[in-house]
């Protein structure tokens, strides 16, 4: 397994820095910054106490916390969240609570999201007239199944 060194700054010295819940896992969790109550349909932006600086070369994704979303139906509105390596502000996560009836409390210190840092390519993007044949062609949605 490659490791690539984060730098990280934490904005909130009481918080846990990132960190791993079992071996072999691709993320790291990312813990709440204050406290907050999600009403039915309710979104809030939420700190995480934390910035960091990625290497050139690679990103940060934000992902929710599957728990989360199987047990109060409260996930990530923008799923998954970049971050790219140039950004040094606070890593911050838009939750929603997707439960009809119920509220969701989320204490400062609590879990919110995870963490996924990835090797990304830079894209050189070329304009072309026609793009070449594929098996798929421009078959979009629902193109696989029925």
């Amino acid at each position: 397994m490659s490791r690539a060194e984060i730098l990280i700054q934490r904005l909130d010295a009481e918080l846990p820095v990132p960190s791993y819940a079992h071996p072999g896992d691709a993320g790291a969790d990312l813990y709440a910054a204050e406290d907050v109550e999600l009403l039915p349909g309710e979104r809030a932006v939420i700190g995480t106490g934390l910035a960091i600086a990625l290497p050139e070369g690679y990103a940060a994704f934000v992902h929710p916390r599957s728990g989360l979303a199987a047990r109060h139906g409260v996930t990530l509105v923008n799923a998954p969240g970049t971050v790219d390596a140039g950004y040094r502000g606070e890593i911050r996560v838009t939750l929603i609570n997707t439960d009809a009836k119920e509220s969701f409390r989320l204490q400062r210190g609590d879990r919110v999201a995870q963490l996924v840092i990835q090797r990304v390519e830079y894209a050189l993007f070329s304009e072309v007239e026609r793009l070449p044949e594929s098996v798929r062609g421009a078959n979009g949605f629902g193109s696989t199944g029925r």
